[in-house]
């Protein structure tokens, strides 16, 4: 019989949204030797290469990808069935906060899945920069939150939900024309992306002038597609019409990599606040 093992598939999905085998090891509570050894009978299994490691992480190849989306349905049907046998159904309402930028193509779809999953839970969900999302939660206008750091760091006691590539992003086959200042396209001034942005081009001595400011990354990418220029964005928010341009070929500085981050649990918490931070965290890693 061909299957797939679910604890294998378990461990890949921690390793991708992780970018690390040790980081996704220690999710799912294995080492580095028994997660690496999981990943190896999980392409045996598969038959084909399903990650490709390098200096800066690992990364799923294209077999990898297909696989992380039936892993991921797979995952979360198994949770619904064991949760059906064992727990009674989630009741309440919460509210959830989260940054703009975190997987912007597929946020609303897994949120969506869980909302059927456990039609019980009233999600009001807010979209917006991580600083606002902070203070809200803070405030305990929220009792989820979920935002970014630009620096690639966890905050004391948040959980890291995964880490990602800053790429340049553009319209397919454009590059940035020689002489001539880099067209930027950026949220509002305050966006710890466009402050990075703008600093590495400026310590760079890349000019630059910023021809498109939008209201959210989905007003970005739209705006990318539509050619207008380039912009900083994290590798989740490629989508169809718009491509990352390498370092070297678009002579633009390199950049680094954020972290998506759970902010901590409050003290006092209402047990369907911490029951759904662990399926978020399951679900949204």
């Amino acid at each position: 019989m061909q299957a797939f093992d679910i604890d294998q598939l378990r461990t890949f999905v921690h390793v991708v949204n992780a970018g690390s085998v040790t980081a996704g090891a220690g999710v799912v509570f294995l080492s580095q030797s028994a997660a690496s050894e999981q990943l190896k009978k999980l392409e045996d299994r598969a038959g084909k290469l399903l990650l490709v490691r390098s200096k800066s992480g690992v990364q799923p190849t294209a077999a990898g990808k297909l696989l992380l989306e039936h892993a991921l349905r797979l995952l979360a049907m198994s949770d619904e069935a064991w949760r059906d046998l064992h727990e009674a159904p989630l009741e309440g309402e919460l509210r959830l906060g989260i940054t703009d930028y975190f997987r912007p193509s597929e946020v609303t779809g897994l949120l969506a899945r869980l909302a059927q999953q456990h039609p019980g839970v009233r999600l009001y969900v807010t979209m917006g920069k991580s600083r606002v999302v902070e203070e809200e939660h803070a405030a305990g206008l929220l009792d989820i939150a979920i935002t970014m750091r630009a620096d690639g760091k966890t905050s004391a006691r948040a959980h890291l939900l995964r880490t990602e590539p800053l790429r340049w992003m553009t319209a397919p086959g454009r590059l940035p024309a020689k002489g001539q200042a880099l067209p930027l396209i950026t949220l509002t001034e305050g966006c710890s992306l466009r402050v990075l942005a703008e600093k590495t081009l400026v310590h760079r001595s890349v000019a630059f002038t910023v021809v498109h400011v939008a209201s959210g990354v989905r007003g970005m990418q739209s705006a990318l597609a539509a050619g207008l220029g380039f912009a900083c964005l994290n590798e989740s928010a490629l989508c169809e019409g718009v491509e990352a341009v390498s370092a070297r070929a678009s002579r633009l500085p390199a950049l680094g990599a954020v972290s998506f981050q759970m902010l901590p649990a409050r003290r006092g918490d209402a047990p369907i606040v911490r029951e759904v931070r662990e399926l978020l965290i399951e679900q949204l890693g």
